[in-house]
């Protein structure tokens, strides 16, 4: 088991994303502390993903810097893949492999010795509700279980910062209750957690600071309670509102 991190997960310093007729993420800079659960809410098209990727090391930023566990995302990509698991917005997984192969695969690549591995996969297919359809082909999978296998995935080698993008889009009320359980499991040993997500009780619930973030700018960054308090709203959603003027769940 990896130790309790500690001090700051994530540094962003004016960080840019430019393409040919988009912005999308314009100067954006915040910190994660190691340990917390972080909520990074926005629009559709908000710069989220985006961020999300060049942290993992999927993008390269336009300019500014990042640092992820104390290691340069541009310098040491090798290191920060070491250390995080990504549950992306976009399901990747292989359709010809069973759901237990996708998560022991995930492991494989990240040494993971053999016992613990078996037995760390076997957990989390069954906290995620697909404990019987392991041994079933991927391919079969409705998108649910889709998404339940990539979180699994993403999970399997218990990383020190785990980014999950949307975790729980599309699951059935239960499914989703046994995400917030995995996600609290985390908090609970020390681990980090990025999570955006259209639902915002959900950050709310979970979160202990939130982001918002609107056409890749920052607008916004405190605890939940906080951002209510400021805005006198009664819950969150109404905060996001006042602040980009839109209905998170807009064109979902």
């Amino acid at each position: 088991m990896l130790p309790q991190s500690t001090g700051q997960a994530i540094s962003i310093k004016n960080l840019v994303k430019r393409y040919e007729d988009v912005t999308a993420v314009d100067d954006l800079s915040f910190s994660v502390e190691a340990g917390e659960v972080f909520g990074l809410l926005g629009p559709n098209g908000a710069g989220k993903s985006t961020t999300i990727n060049i942290l993992s090391g999927l993008l390269e930023p336009t300019s500014g810097s990042a640092t992820v566990m104390g290691f340069d995302v541009q310098k040491e990509p090798g290191k920060v893949k070491e250390r995080i698991g990504v549950c992306p917005q976009e399901p990747a997984f292989f359709p010809y492999l069973t759901g237990k192969e996708n998560v022991e695969l995930m492991g494989n690549l990240q040494d993971m010795p053999k016992e613990k591995l078996r037995e760390r996969t076997d957990w989390l297919l069954d906290q995620v509700g697909l404990g019987e359809a392991s041994s079933r082909r991927a391919g079969k999978y409705s998108g649910g279980m889709v998404r339940r296998t990539s979180l699994a995935m993403a999970l399997v080698h218990d990383p020190e910062l785990a980014f999950l993008d949307e975790p729980t889009v599309g699951l059935d009320p239960q499914s989703r209750r046994a995400t917030w359980g995995l996600i609290e499991d985390l908090k609970g040993r020390g681990r980090t957690v990025i999570l955006t997500t259209h639902y915002i009780e959900e950050a709310e619930a979970l979160s202990d600071r939130v982001g918002i973030i609107d056409h890749g700018r920052l607008i916004a960054l405190d605890t939940p309670q906080a951002l209510m308090e400021e805005h006198g709203a009664e819950n969150l959603e109404e905060v996001f509102i006042k602040l980009t003027g839109r209905k998170i769940r807009e064109e979902v």
